[in-house]
């Protein structure tokens, strides 16, 4: 069924604030998950919807490992979000991503350790597709989008979440090489898994700001460095942010990411906790109603 779109957008390192929103309110938004990461930036570009959520708080005050993305997430949906983009910092793994061009995420490998990555804990559990785990719609609109604002991009990139906040040691830099990974940050995961639970299409643009330190002769990372790139990146990324919007076609035809839950609830129903089925009343209130 078609509907009207709304815009999630989630600011990565660098990127606190989009500067072209008109009606802007910041809005708490209370969840059963905990607090999110910031308040929500509410308002409209154009005819859009738009909600703004600062990954790391404003002013970076949360480390990745410590992100409540399960609030985040809830948070966006509840503000009634129906598709996500996400914006984050990468370090490169390949040569020809080079820093200062952005990469639109195809795949995910998780490395993280420490984090809840799951609404569905026992009392409900769920098994959600991850085989391909971002909308391909919002990549192309995204790459779209970047190319519109002269900015170099690569496509179908792969990403390597890592638990972090440490940077890669130049051992474990040579083996996300071999893996297959393309690009690595520190938060794409749980998110880009906790999106597909709640049923909104997600996608990511990564700004790459470094060469990780697989490369022979390339000094270590270090946050100044970063914070320089992320800089250069930034206005470029708010552009891109925009365009994207105003490329969005004016009605949202359904995705099937819309209905991920159907065929994914595994718990019978006489089984259900009461108290989790509470909790998932934004998440997954489509699937209980």
């Amino acid at each position: 069924m078609a509907r009207n779109w709304c815009i999630g957008i989630i600011g990565g390192s660098g990127l606190y604030n989009i500067g072209a929103i008109e009606d802007e309110q910041w809005l708490m938004i209370d969840t059963p998950w905990g607090e999110p990461s910031d308040e929500i930036l509410c308002g409209r570009i154009g005819d859009v919807k738009v909600r703004f959520l600062p990954r790391h708080g404003r002013g970076h005050p949360i480390s990745p490992s410590e992100l409540n993305s399960r609030a985040n997430i809830d948070a966006l949906k509840r503000a009634g979000c129906t598709d996500i983009l996400a914006i984050s910092a990468v370090g490169s793994l390949r040569e020809e991503i080079e820093p200062g061009r952005f990469a639109i995420v195809e795949q995910f490998i998780d490395n993280t350790r420490a984090r809840p990555s799951t609404f569905f804990t026992s009392g409900l559990v769920a098994h959600v597709s991850m085989a391909d785990p971002v909308c391909p719609r919002l990549s192309k609109m995204a790459a779209k989008a970047v190319s519109e604002c002269e900015g170099k991009v690569a496509t179908g990139a792969t990403y390597l979440a890592m638990e972090g906040p440490q940077f890669s040691t130049r051992a474990e830099s040579h083996m996300y090489r071999a893996w297959g990974a393309d690009v690595i940050g520190m938060t794409g995961m749980p998110e880009a898994k906790l999106a597909r639970e709640a049923e909104l299409p997600y996608a990511m643009i990564g700004m790459a700001t470094d060469y990780d330190c697989w490369r022979e002769g390339e000094d270590a990372v270090d946050v100044a460095s970063v914070v320089a790139q992320m800089q250069e990146n930034s206005e470029l990324a708010r552009d891109a942010v925009v365009k994207f919007i105003e490329n969005l076609p004016k009605t949202r035809k359904a995705s099937p990411i819309d209905t991920t839950l159907d065929n994914a609830i595994i718990t019978a129903p006489e089984e259900h906790d009461p108290e989790l089925l509470a909790k998932l009343d934004a998440v997954a209130g489509r699937v209980f109603k």
